[in-house]
């Protein structure tokens, strides 16, 4: 009773207006910080999966390059003596193993809706549990997806020279294009 009659006359607090006001307010601040934070995600699953395609596309071409560095023949395009059936998807390398197996790779469409975009595929010997190439029979396995239409390129710059580009597609932004250029038969 501070003024004799019960009730106070002074302004003790917020009036409802001034609370649902900055209710209003904090909301609309708790909002913006959350959609900053969903898009700063979103970023980071893009960074994530760009790099997580640059290791593959580089362990592709180290897997290449030992290839290379085994084989004794090198033909670009055709396969002939492939020892796996194709499935409709174009021959860009057949190499002649110094072991007399043939390795061919694939581009085209997926085996499976598993994969995105067109796949690169290795028809070849299989590798041990040691990473030593097999001498079994050979298997066709997807190496490599999410390639553009045309997203690897085998070509012949010079004689004794092969340059390998694989070119991503899946996924916002510009593709990412890896290249590697090799001379045949060289260490």
């Amino acid at each position: 009773m501070a003024n004799g009659k019960g009730w106070r006359t002074g302004s003790a607090g917020f009036s409802l207006i001034e609370l649902l006001l900055a209710l209003a307010l904090g909301l609309l601040l708790c909002g913006v910080v959350l959609q900053a934070l969903a898009a700063d995600g979103h970023g980071l699953q893009q960074l994530v999966r760009r790099q997580r395609e640059g290791l593959l596309q580089r362990r592709l071409l180290e897997l290449l390059r030992s290839e290379l560095l085994r084989s004794e023949a090198v033909r670009l395009g055709a396969a002939p003596g492939a020892a796996c059936a194709l499935g409709g998807r174009t021959p860009v390398l057949h190499l002649q193993l110094r072991t007399g197996a043939p390795v061919t790779y694939t581009l085209g469409a997926p085996p499976s809706p598993i994969w995105q975009g067109q796949v690169l595929m290795r028809c070849g010997p299989a590798y041990s549990l040691h990473g030593e190439p097999g001498n079994g029979a050979a298997q066709n396995r997807v190496v490599l997806d999410g390639l553009a239409p045309g997203g690897f390129r085998a070509e012949a710059p010079a004689v004794g020279r092969l340059r390998l580009q694989l070119q991503g597609a899946v996924g916002e932004g510009t593709p990412r294009l890896t290249s590697l250029e090799l001379a045949h038969g060289s260490r």
